[in-house]
């Protein structure tokens, strides 16, 4: 059966939900250095809020610490500022060319805590893919209504956006089990 707009539709929305979720669960301080923490903290760069990868460079010289290296020197106390008006919880380093972040041993109530945003992101994850499969199926019974589809080809696509929706909730799961592995264990 070919595949229908709606369905086509629909698997592009539920791909945009996985990365959102790998996006939010990327910035999800697991104990390790991740460039990807950083990515929300905006710096005041010519009355401007940026990105600190667009103004700095982000290196990870070890596996608990940041390195960040400015473009312009003169960004150092804007850069630190930023990160301590952040909700990262980090209190930078600055040795007045580079910032270094130290990312602290997580405790084991900690990484729990972690482990439950996961799921909590992982479900509203999963809540959008649902909702993108009842706008597809909505779609098509508008159409099978206005004489554009027959029955058995609703039911066909019907089935069809269930098969994508177990497919894209399987994916989410992967995703979830693969971040919760990296908070639980060091």
């Amino acid at each position: 059966m070919a595949t229908d707009i709606a369905l086509t539709e629909a698997k592009t929305k539920m791909q945009k939900a996985e990365e959102a979720l790998q996006r939010e669960l990327g910035s999800i301080r697991a104990g390790r250095a991740n460039a990807s923490i950083l990515n929300r903290v905006m710096v005041e760069y010519y009355g401007v809020p940026t990105p600190i990868n667009q103004v700095a460079t982000v290196t990870i010289p070890e596996a608990r610490v940041l390195m960040i290296t400015p473009y312009d020197k003169g960004l150092l106390k804007e850069i630190e500022h930023a990160i301590l008006a952040s909700d990262l919880g980090l209190s930078p380093a600055n040795d007045g060319s580079v910032i270094r972040l130290v990312i602290p041993q997580l405790t084991q109530e900690r990484r729990e805590e972690l482990a439950k945003e996961v799921k909590k992101s992982t479900e509203t994850a999963k809540i959008a893919v649902r909702n993108v499969r009842r706008d597809a199926i909505e779609s098509l019974r508008k159409r099978e209504k206005s004489n554009e589809l027959t029955e058995d080809q609703l039911h066909g696509l019907e089935e069809e956006a269930q098969k994508l929706t177990d497919q894209s909730t399987k994916r989410l799961d992967g995703i979830a089990a693969d971040k919760e592995k990296e908070i639980l264990t060091d």
